[in-house]
């Protein structure tokens, strides 16, 4: 893939710094990389040259008892994770571990790929995306100025949106060199709740009772038969699974005041904790869908290919009639996420459903994303929600502010930037 293009390896964050001013100064363009697990996912870059930040490396703070954790960017997630888990302690955010529908190894990523992604697992709707616990950056704007936002404490909130403005912009803005995130303790034990054998309309019903009443549920899922069959303890069933953490004594009494809060929508089956771990990997990293055969190590599907990934973000209660309903016009293998609000909607290929996958998403409000495509198809279709008028304009200023020459990752996300 990058046989024509050079490859520019900094050791530090002054060497980030001096090869985008270089680039912005030549006028070259830049395609930033970490691990490379995520560099199937948007568009593909046509950038002159190729900026792997894979050395910058390390936890450089870890206050526990301030919950507060600062790495590089190359830092591989694997092991942010388990210095946590090492002290009870986790990122709340629960993040997807995208390794596996993009066909490459699992674990893969690092904390720069993490955090321009933005994407959270299912405990986002009980303690946020990853946005929600950035509290501080230092990175490199598209000019080669290195500059720094935030904190390393909780309470430090000067120039607290700005590392939430760079989550989830797929290094356009700039070149994070070091993330502070806020950290939280890990969940003494869990365990979920299956309601089996529910149709989309009453499953969206049995979630939203779930998480209007006071149980405090961690994980809301639905998932039709053919995709349940393929999903750790949940039995080929239409089901609805709810999860519940905390300290064991707590656990057992929501456990079963939910189980009365689902009286009315049949029998409720407990999965114990271990189990409930499982499922709710697979759901964290859509793992019915995952990726078959991939030729190699970047992302670039060459191989065996299975299909396009749709992530469709809407409100709760329309996301399971809505999965049904692509289901059976497109013909698309579906589950629900987030108590209905994220529906994952794997298809043959991209280019037939793109537009029918936004129509009927239109009138629920919320927006499509194309997470996994070839190469051709991501060329084609938009792989993020189109902006209007007023919004594209705002992004663009927003663009342009930060890298008005357009250096680093050009049409990563939308066509001319």
């Amino acid at each position: 893939m990058d046989v024509m293009r050079e490859t520019l390896l900094p050791r530090d964050e002054q060497d980030v710094a001096e090869a985008v001013a270089t680039a912005f100064a030549r006028h070259q363009t830049l395609e930033v990389i970490g691990a490379g697990s995520k560099r199937a996912f948007g568009r593909a870059t046509a950038a002159d040259a190729v900026l792997d930040v894979s050395a910058l490396t390390g936890v450089t703070l870890y206050e526990p008892e301030e919950l507060v954790l600062s790495a590089r960017c190359g830092t591989p997630v694997r092991e942010i994770e388990d210095l946590l888990a090492a002290r009870g302690q986790m990122l709340a955010f629960e993040p997807m571990d995208l390794g596996p529908v993009l066909g490459g190894a699992p674990r893969a990523g690092t904390l720069g790929g993490l955090f321009a992604v933005n994407i959270a697992g299912p405990r986002r709707i009980s303690a946020g995306g990853v946005r929600d616990h950035a509290l501080g950056l230092r990175a490199v704007s598209g000019r080669g100025e290195l500059f720094k936002a935030g904190g390393r404490v909780v309470k430090n909130v000067t120039g607290y949106d700005l590392p939430r403005l760079f989550a989830g912009a797929f290094g356009t803005l700039g070149v994070a060199t070091e993330i502070t995130l806020k950290v939280l303790p890990r969940p003494e034990t869990e365990c979920t709740l299956l309601v089996p054998h529910l149709s989309p309309h009453r499953a969206a019903e049995a979630m939203s009772a779930a998480m209007g009443s006071p149980c405090e549920v961690s994980g809301a899922a639905f998932a039709p038969a053919g995709v349940a069959g393929r999903m750790p303890g949940l039995n080929a069933r239409d089901t609805v699974a709810l999860r519940l953490e905390g300290v064991a004594p707590s656990v057992q009494a929501r456990r079963d005041l939910l189980r009365r809060v689902l009286a009315p929508f049949g029998g409720a089956e407990i999965l114990d904790a271990d189990a409930s771990a499982a499922l709710w990997r697979s759901v964290r990293d859509a793992a019915p869908f995952a990726a078959q055969d991939t030729g190699g190590d970047t992302g670039a599907f060459t191989g065996a290919f299975i299909g396009a990934l749709w992530r469709l973000s809407t409100a709760p209660t329309a996301g399971p009639p809505l999965a049904a309903r692509l289901a059976d016009t497109l013909g698309a293998e579906t589950y629900c996420d987030w108590a209905g609000g994220l529906v994952w909607l794997a298809l043959p290929d991209a280019d037939a459903a793109a537009d029918q996958v936004r129509a009927a998403l239109a009138p629920h409000g919320g927006h499509a994303t194309l997470v996994r495509a070839t190469a051709a198809e991501r060329a084609r279709v938009a792989v993020f929600q189109p902006l209007d008028g007023a919004l594209a304009a705002l992004t663009e200023r927003v663009k342009a502010s930060f890298d008005p020459a357009g250096v680093l990752n050009p049409g990563r996300m939308h066509d001319g930037w």
